[in-house]
């Protein structure tokens, strides 16, 4: 290769290197002789010229700067009070590359070493020099003028040529829920041979209000993760790198499964680790968050507790006619489970029965539950809303009768410390996201010490419900025989909802799927929750019983089920019962 020099319109010479013409490795974009990766940032902000200030670089000053793969110049095509732009335009030394082995994979001698588009595309040569070069400002940092920091600004970056394995639809996937206008203009493999077809090259464009620290946090990510490779080792750091860019914004993106697996290369221990990490760090104390959640949902079902006898309601319980409710109320929750089941699975009795049929669906370690029999001098204590939503669950799993269960997102154990309790259920899989939420279940159904037959039931697992998982089966050919989902569905967006669709009714499929979720309507009732205001800060939706049975009638008929609906607690004639539930069978 000959070097020879042209200018960038600063008035300052660069080193760029001449190339063959258009071929695979060397895409179209770039034009003969010169070097094409090239990264403009725009703002129309007035004073527009104070990009300078945040990215620490003189409008009126072309830089260079020398980096281990080549060198980067920073200069501003334009700088005025109404429009301001920075160019940072990238040498990379492809010779350089070779004698310190960051190049493409394979042995020296290898034609790859040589030939190929890293000097001409935005890659994860281009995160690095963001980091090298714009250090300062992608880590929020601006000592003279601190105040523009966290401001939001109208922003535009342009990548001249950036690879999208994975096309354009893709690419709009990872920006467009940040909140960008995404313009793609494709390029074809080569122009005078155009049955060769379209490279997977791009140029850019990004616009959006954004402040620069955030921008910047996305593209040092997102390149890497769009040309799905990188020129160096990925190890344990790249974990620590991915979530300190990506804090923020990442833990809630809809793609971050394929953003972490592709950011680390396609490590799997490393992706699973980061992953995990996510969840756990969307809460900064998720101890003392959880905690606090869990006390204030708690509190206002509290509301909800179902009075028995004639004792007095629990403070602040909304007042329900107390007579023979308790046993009534139970009696008929397990009666109209049962008849969702099977024909023929029996019909639970009323009064007293009933009350002894709540006694063995609950387990003593719960305090809210209403254990012990009425008697003028011990009136029964008031159950709680979780407690007949367990009940209702546990009633609909015997009606089918279940004997594997597999409890989807089981948190804390509660759902199975009563199935764990009940011998009819032989195998019980708990499986949840949360590391923290899997270690506090462990230790309350104190797993240690079961008994060895009683352990063998029941087993706990870490993972997602946004990926397919064979644990999910009791083999390829056996699917358990139900699944419980309780409170669930509201923590999750909609394409994680769509995802979680395909895992549990596609994929997993067992026979029985039980599903309950908070009944939005009921909410009124509340005088201490505000108006609009979700029951659990965590929640990203609550649903009416129109839009439950409308989302359960589309999953039923995508996936061959057919569903019933039951109400959990206390009907109200106007707004329903406070939690909904519904019951699939499958078709099949």
């Amino acid at each position: 290769m000959t070097p020879r020099f042209r200018g960038l319109g600063s008035g300052r010479p660069c080193r760029t290197l001449h190339t063959p013409r258009n071929s695979v490795d060397n895409p179209p974009a770039a034009k003969r002789g010169q070097t094409r990766v090239l990264l403009t940032l725009t703002t129309t902000r007035s004073p527009a010229t104070d990009l300078g200030w945040l990215l620490h670089k003189r409008p009126a000053k072309a830089q260079a700067f020398e980096l281990t793969f080549g060198r980067a110049h920073v200069f501003y095509p334009e700088a005025t009070e109404g429009r301001c732009t920075a160019a940072l335009l990238l040498e990379v030394d492809p010779i350089r590359l070779v004698r310190r082995r960051g190049g493409p994979a394979g042995e020296g001698f290898s034609l790859q070493q040589y030939v190929n588009d890293r000097p001409y595309v935005a890659s994860s040569f281009m995160s690095v020099a963001l980091a090298q070069v714009y250090g300062s400002a992608l880590g929020g940092r601006c000592k003279e003028r601190p105040e523009l920091v966290d401001e939001v600004l109208p922003l535009e970056a342009r990548l001249a040529v950036l690879p999208c394995r994975g096309g354009e639809g893709f690419l709009r996937r990872l920006f467009e829920p940040l909140g960008y206008e995404v313009l793609a203009e494709g390029h074809a493999l080569d122009t005078k041979f155009t049955d060769w077809g379209d490279s997977n090259a791009f140029t850019v464009t990004l616009r959006g209000e954004q402040r620069l620290c955030d921008l910047l946090a996305h593209l040092y990510v997102l390149i890497p993760v769009l040309d799905n490779d990188k020129h160096y080792w990925v190890g344990d750091d790249e974990v620590e790198k991915l979530l300190r860019k990506g804090e923020g914004w990442l833990a809630a993106h809809p793609e971050r499964d394929a953003i972490a697996r592709r950011y680390l290369k396609h490590r799997r221990n490393l992706a699973r680790e980061a992953l995990a990490r996510l969840v756990e760090e969307d809460q900064p104390d998720p101890d003392a968050e959880q905690a606090e959640q869990e006390f204030e949902e708690e509190a206002l079902e509290a509301q909800v507790a179902i009075e028995a006898g004639d004792g007095a309601p629990e403070a602040g319980a909304m007042k329900i006619p107390a007579t023979g409710i308790a046993a009534a109320q139970v009696g008929a929750m397990v009666a109209d489970v049962t008849e969702v089941g099977a024909a023929g699975a029996g019909v639970a009795r009323a009064g007293a029965d009933g009350v002894g049929a709540a006694r063995n669906v609950v387990s003593d370690a719960f305090a809210d539950i209403a254990a012990e029999p009425e008697t003028d001098a011990a009136p029964q204590r008031a159950a709680t809303l979780n407690t007949q939503r367990l009940a209702t669950v546990l009633a609909a799993l015997r009606a089918c009768e279940a004997a594997s269960v597999v409890d989807v997102g089981c948190g804390e154990g509660n759902l199975l410390r009563v199935l764990l309790d009940d011998k009819r259920f032989e195998r019980i899989l708990g499986m949840d996201v949360s590391l923290r939420s899997l270690k506090l279940a462990s230790e309350r159904l104190r797993l240690d010490r079961l008994p060895p037959m009683k352990r063998r039931r029941i087993e706990l697992i870490h993972g997602s419900l946004m990926y397919r998982d064979a644990r999910l089966r009791i083999d390829a050919a056996t699917p358990f025989d139900a699944a419980a989902c309780v409170e669930v569905i509201e923590h999750l967006d909609a394409p994680r909802l769509a995802a979680f669709e395909r895992v549990l009714f596609e994929f997993a499929r067992p026979r029985t799927v039980i599903v309950t979720t908070p009944n939005r309507e009921y909410n009124v009732k509340w005088e201490t929750l505000p108006a609009g205001r979700f029951r659990h800060r965590d929640h990203r939706f609550e649903w009416t019983r129109e839009e439950f049975q409308a989302w359960t009638g589309g999953v039923a008929e995508r996936f061959g089920y057919s569903v019933r609906f039951l109400p959990v607690g206390p009907e109200d004639a106007g707004v329903g019962a406070p939690t909904q539930m519904g019951v699939f069978e499958s078709n099949v």
